[in-house]
């Protein structure tokens, strides 16, 4: 109730706009977790900087590349990669963006508490030409370099320092100036951001880009509503024109109500359960000295205690694909082999268990986050009485996002024995999920969110031989049986991709449609 009451204060709000403009006012299920272009590396904070900040590249809503900032690029040697600049581009402030600005923003990247530097982790040095032409050079050659750039946000380096922003601070929503405030050079521009209630933008008139805008969006009211039945009683009265995810169980409603309707698609980010497999005991063992997660035969023990299928026809209605992969079909290295799921089998499970000298069980809470994917807290409580018939006592612990996040995450130490996570590669290569979810030595960069902090030296040396493999075939070679040790390993255990949902009023044109990172592109929406 206390957020449907906000739903109708702030409809009352856009009354009071122009009658002419085109206001898109959109809502998810939990508020964004900051603006800081270097810190919180999740997909709804990411899609807001991307219509705040400009990149040196911009991906495409077909997930090809474009000029962003970089009007064209060329690969001088394997490690050094030229860039022009595009002249005559101001942040919202009035100020150009030089070569300056992309040095600053490279160093803030790559600062130890960015939860982005893997974007820049192979970027050594930004050679500055001049002030419109820079050299990324890198530690060896990068095969996916370009795919990291559309993450790689440009900040002023003057306003930053007057602002007292150049230091990233970790953790999600964390009260500094940059997290509420912004000064970008992208498509729109920051009015109001009030945590956990409103984020307000208005077009920016003077945006290099207009030409190639495809929507309409003078401005946009992003709120979080987080109970879903009042997210859907907010697009089904009106007083919203854009939602997701829509729930499984409201598909058919709002596509039986007129006016309202659901676009639905596949979804790259899979989502999954990972495991503590670096700590010596389990936090939920206090004084036994016994951590069962190091043991494959406990993990695998884990996998095949859980029903996928039961999840896919009763929890998600059959809105999902069950998965063995970490990534999903349309990531560049996604391999159908790997994909193939070991078999939902309770009597292997409970034998297994035994075998590793747990045939009572032990118990384990369950970190999982009730407002960011599909169904998520439904997800982990039907698994608790799944884990339990296998003799496992799982105690769930479902809270919002951002605090589960800084539990489970480097901020808070990784202070998690057993999680959900969800993922989508932001290069669509799975080099990026290695990189994050399943490697954790080579780089500072390497392993931010592998909060299992699982890890195989040849799962390691596959990744890093990928990293700089030039040569397509054996790059994919690399990746897949680095793929396949990970899945032999029982390293974490994928459950799906969730169907893309977006319920959309018809003030909504009929040429949106939503893409499978399931981001909302300001630049691509139309109004009616």
């Amino acid at each position: 109730m206390k957020s449907y009451a906000l739903a109708a204060s702030l409809a009352l709000s856009v009354v009071a706009t122009s009658a002419d403009a085109k206001t898109l006012r959109y809502s998810t299920n939990a508020d964004l977790l900051g603006l800081d272009p270097a810190i919180n590396n999740e997909g709804p904070s990411n899609a807001m900087k991307g219509n705040l900040y400009s990149s040196l590249v911009h991906r495409n809503f077909d997930l090809s590349l474009s000029p962003d900032l970089a009007t064209e690029w060329s690969q001088l040697n394997p490690e050094t990669l030229r860039l022009k600049l595009r002249p005559n581009v101001k942040f919202h402030d009035g100020s150009p963006v030089t070569a300056d600005d992309v040095i600053f923003s490279l160093a803030r990247f790559k600062a130890e508490q960015s939860e982005m530097k893997s974007y820049v982790a192979t970027v050594k040095e930004i050679r500055k030409i001049d002030d419109l032409a820079i050299e990324l050079v890198t530690e060896g050659p990068d095969p996916v370099l370009l795919q990291q750039l559309p993450s790689f946000y440009i900040m002023p380096k003057a306003w930053s320092e007057k602002n007292n922003t150049t230091q990233v601070v970790r953790g999600t929503s964390a009260p500094t100036f940059i997290n509420f405030n912004e000064n970008g050079s992208g498509p729109y521009k920051l009015v109001e951001r009030v945590a956990d209630n409103r984020t307000v933008l208005v077009v920016n008139e003077n945006w290099w880009g207009g030409a190639a805008k495809r929507g309409n969006v003078d401005r946009a009211e992003f709120r979080p509503i987080a109970n879903a039945a009042t997210r859907v009683a907010a697009l089904l009265s009106g007083e919203i024109d854009l939602m997701y995810p829509v729930p499984s169980q409201d598909i058919q409603r709002i596509n039986q109500t007129p006016g309202a309707k659901v676009l639905e698609g596949p979804e790259l980010r899979t989502v999954f359960f990972g495991f503590d497999q670096f700590r010596d005991e389990l936090l939920d063992m206090k004084g036994t000295g016994k951590n069962p997660f190091k043991d494959k035969r406990v993990r695998e023990a884990f996998y095949k205690a859980i029903d996928i299928q039961a999840i896919y026809r009763v929890v998600m209605r059959n809105g999902s694909r069950p998965t063995g992969s970490m990534v999903a079909p349309g990531v560049q290295g996604f391999s159908a082999e790997v994909d193939k799921r070991p078999p939902f089998d309770l009597e292997a499970s409970k034998k297994l268990l035994a075998e590793a000298g747990y045939p009572s069980g032990f118990p384990v809470q369950l970190d999982c986050p009730n407002d960011r994917y599909t169904n998520d807290e439904a997800i982990c409580q039907a698994a608790v009485p799944m884990l339990a018939r296998a003799g496992i006592t799982v105690k769930l612990n479902a809270q919002t996002r951002s605090l589960h996040f800084d539990k489970i995450g480097e901020k808070d130490g990784f202070n998690t024995s057993f999680y959900m996570l969800g993922w989508t590669p932001g290069t669509f290569d799975v080099h990026n999920a290695l990189v994050n979810l399943m490697t954790r030595s080579k780089y500072p960069a390497w392993g931010i969110n592998n909060d299992g902090r699982y890890s195989n030296p040849r799962v390691e040396e596959l990744t890093l031989k990928a990293e700089t493999e030039m040569d397509p075939k054996k790059r994919l070679a690399e990746l897949e049986e680095a793929q396949m040790i990970h899945k032999n390993d029982y390293g974490h255990i994928p459950l799906h991709q969730q169907t893309l949902a977006w319920g959309v009023r018809d003030t909504i044109a009929d040429n949106v449609k939503p893409r499978p990172q399931n981001d909302v592109d300001l630049t691509q929406i139309s109004m009616k």
